[in-house]
This record gives structure tokens, sequence and C-alpha cells, in this order.
């Protein structure tokens, strides 16, 4: 993982140690449950515009399917926000980071 995109692709999980707050459009959409309200309206468009930016991301690497590989990685990244959050573990994005890898690896063309 030598390249500055594949950094950036995994820095979607998070980086250790700093401080998560859970996210903010998460929050947004419980407090705003009606898909209809503008509020929780808003937080699923920037939730599906983060998928769009990760897809174009992974897309520069040569990723074979990279809506599915940006859909996975913000899936994490969501999960291990909130778990860090919840459990007071800055730390924990390393286990979605770990799993970002497998992941991005599994998804990138083979070099021979």
């Amino acid at each position: 993982m030598g390249r500055p995109v594949e950094a950036q692709a995994l820095g979607v999980v998070g980086r250790a140690g700093r401080p998560v707050r859970g996210c903010p459009f998460i929050d947004a959409a419980v407090e705003f449950p009606d898909p209809q309200n503008a509020v929780h309206s808003y937080a699923r468009e920037r939730k599906l515009l983060m998928v769009r930016l990760v897809a174009e991301l992974v897309s520069e690497l040569g990723c074979r399917e990279p809506s599915v590989l940006a859909e996975q990685l913000v899936t994490l990244a969501d999960g291990a926000a909130s778990r860090a959050m919840v459990l007071g573990d800055p730390n924990y994005g390393r286990h979605a980071r770990a799993a970002a890898e497998i992941l991005l690896d599994n998804a990138l063309p083979t070099t021979v």
C-alpha cells in the first residue's frame, strides 16, 4: 500500500489515535427519521456523495468494481466510527483498516 491514492482510500476508514465522535450525518438522520424531512434528505445526500467520491478515488487504482468497493469502505468507516465513539476507543479504526486493506487488495487487478 505504498501509493498515495491507496493511502487516501484506506484513510476513508479512519486514522488511528484520532478522537472519534461518530458521524454527524448518521446523528442527523436518527434525529429526523422521516426520509422526506430536509435534514434527513441532506444527510442521505452527503452519504451518497461520500460513496461517489470514494468510487472515483478507487477507480484511479484500476479497481474492478469501484462502486462496490466504495460501498464496502464507507460501510466500514461508518461502523468503525460508531463503535469507536460508543466504546470510547479512538484506535478502534484499526479493525476497519485491516478489513479495508483486504478489500482493497482483492479489488485491485493483480500485477505480475
